[in-house]
């Protein structure tokens, strides 16, 4: 992964991470729904991204390309995330 896209997903994430704690704050009732489905989420990605990884590793991929295997389910999903902030 290139420093700018490190960049860019560290961002992201930050970005998803304060809008989505401001919801929470502001709508403390639904916290405990939305909270389980935040947790769901990254496990899917992380369980996604540990099994792209495992391919890439049995494959004989590179160490760059593994990390990338592995990362990208939640890359995705902090991308789409920001994107429904956004729009509201």
């Amino acid at each position: 992964m290139n420093p700018f896209t490190a960049a860019a997903f560290a961002w992201q994430t930050a970005f998803v991470f304060t809008l989505r704690s401001a919801q929470l704050w502001a709508e403390p009732a639904e916290a405990q729904a939305r909270l389980t489905g935040y947790v769901l989420e990254k496990q899917k990605a992380f369980t996604s991204g540990a099994f792209a990884a495992g391919q890439a590793a049995l494959s004989g991929a590179g160490a760059e390309a593994v990390m990338a295997a592995a990362l990208a389910p939640s890359h995705r999903r902090v991308r789409a995330n920001m994107r429904k902030i956004i729009r509201g």
